[in-house]
């Protein structure tokens, strides 16, 4: 009983920590604005099923998705013996599953035990990846300090989920010998048949009951663990990726969205009437583009916290691979770090942060009269949105349909549109633009080749 009343006041209360979190998540996503991205549910389903959940895209690079996969598909796999424990932990039994499931029950347990012995390779392997063959794309700048440690820490909680399987396998296997009445056959476990003699063989009962359940516990207890820690890490995308791809953007990529205001103003010099078109003069100059998480889309936000850092964008990124400061993985880990200083800022619920208008008014803070004084600008240079070439690369590399570009690109809007500043080398391209309809400064039209070409 006393084991019952332990796992339910640890599960609740893990739950319930967790939970606040993850409402913390979604109310900064939604710090964005509006946007309604629907139509082609047969498009994305497919994305889900073979970009979010068949890793389509990691197979660019075959080696490091082949040990990801190992991972992957023995964290989705002992879900099921997750759902036992919790079942015994509730009901105070044992391998709850075993005597109903018979050889079904075997088959599982060893698909489990093989999966998590391939995960101990993949993560032994991506731990040597990181720390001693230090791979180019995880020692850029923006992963140093707490990026490189997260993941050393995800990996390192792998290893002692894995500690705790087998030893809570390897020992059980024992006593299912000793005393077959409190613990279940599971049948032949082909690698905790092995591991429990040999490493847990030469203990007597007592030592065996109380390793047993000292890995029950470090397995459930790591798995908790796991889940408060989540929505700190990069690991969410285990969580965000399959709603990721499914609002991923279905058009072209490098398409940029229209601007209606500016359109408006195009149709009004050149005299289009249409049916949309609103005649009437603008009150006050709008903004364009995007400086803050609060102009950009929900859509870009849950691109943020859907990264996995794994720096395959900055990788094939021609500006970064030239030396230039760019880099899109940078850009997503930015706009995360500014959502999570927003919302953590609104929580304090301090009037400080209330524009100076509506603190007259006595307004209760809130996301829309939101104002510290700063802007994604303070995080993100322009420097590394003038160094983009916007060839969708970083787009193409995604393994879970990350647009950095589309950022980049508001910002640069905003910047040269909103701001009216921008480099000074692109002022004549502009001008040009503007009286040539072309980038060239040329003294002849645009299009006097085809009237040459014509007349010959």
């Amino acid at each position: 009983m006393l084991g019952i009343i332990a796992f339910s006041l640890v599960f609740i209360l893990t739950f319930s920590i967790a939970a606040r979190r993850f409402m913390a998540i979604q109310r900064n996503i939604n710090l964005g604005k509006d946007e309604l991205i629907a139509g082609n549910e047969a498009k994305r389903w497919k994305n889900v099923l073979l970009v979010a959940f068949g890793q389509k895209k990691m197979f660019k690079n075959w080696i490091p998705a082949v040990l990801h996969l190992f991972i992957y598909v023995a964290f989705l796999f002992t879900q099921i013996e997750l759902i036992e424990i919790f079942v015994d932990g509730f009901t105070g039994s044992h391998r709850f599953f075993a005597p109903y499931l018979g050889i079904i029950y075997t088959i599982a347990i060893n698909i489990i035990e093989i999966l998590s012995v391939l995960a101990f390779i993949g993560t032994i392997a991506f731990l040597s990846r990181r720390n001693i063959l230090r791979v180019a794309r995880f020692k850029k700048p923006e992963m140093i300090g707490w990026p490189s440690m997260d993941a050393n820490i995800i990996l390192g909680l792998e290893l002692v989920l894995l500690i705790g399987i087998f030893t809570m396998n390897g020992t059980d296997v024992l006593l299912q010998g000793i005393d077959p009445a409190h613990y279940p056959d599971s049948g032949t476990l082909m690698i905790s048949s092995i591991i429990g003699p040999a490493v847990f063989g030469w203990m007597n009962k007592d030592a065996l009951v109380f390793l047993e359940r000292a890995g029950w516990w470090l397995h459930i207890l790591t798995v908790f663990g796991f889940l408060l820690y989540l929505p700190f890490s990069k690991h969410l995308h285990i969580v965000l990726a399959f709603p990721n791809t499914w609002f991923a953007r279905l058009r072209k990529n490098g398409k940029m969205e229209n601007m209606p205001d500016i359109m408006r103003e195009v149709q009004s010099m050149m005299g289009i009437a249409t049916p949309d078109t609103d005649e009437s003069p603008m009150d006050e100059i709008p903004e364009f583009g995007s400086n803050d998480v609060f102009n950009l889309s929900w859509k870009n936000l849950l691109d943020a916290y859907s990264c996995t850092e794994c720096g395959r964008c900055t990788a094939q990124c021609p500006a970064n691979i030239t030396g230039k400061k760019l880099s899109p993985r940078k850009i997503m880990m930015d706009v995360r770090d500014r959502a999570e200083e927003v919302g953590t800022n609104l929580d304090t619920g301090d009037e400080k942060y209330i524009k100076s208008d509506k603190r007259k008014e006595g307004a209760e803070l809130s996301p829309q009269n939101y104002d510290d004084g700063k802007s994604l600008f303070d995080y993100i240079s322009p420097e590394e949105l003038h160094a983009c070439t916007t060839c969708n690369a970083c787009v193409e590399a995604c393994p879970i349909l990350i647009d950095p570009l589309e950022i980049i690109l508001k910002m640069r809007r905003y910047e040269i549109l909103t701001l009216s500043a921008g480099p000074s080398e692109w002022v004549p391209m502009f001008t040009s633009m503007e009286n040539n309809g072309s980038v060239w400064q040329m003294p002849v039209d645009r299009d006097q080749w085809a009237k040459d070409a014509r007349e010959a």
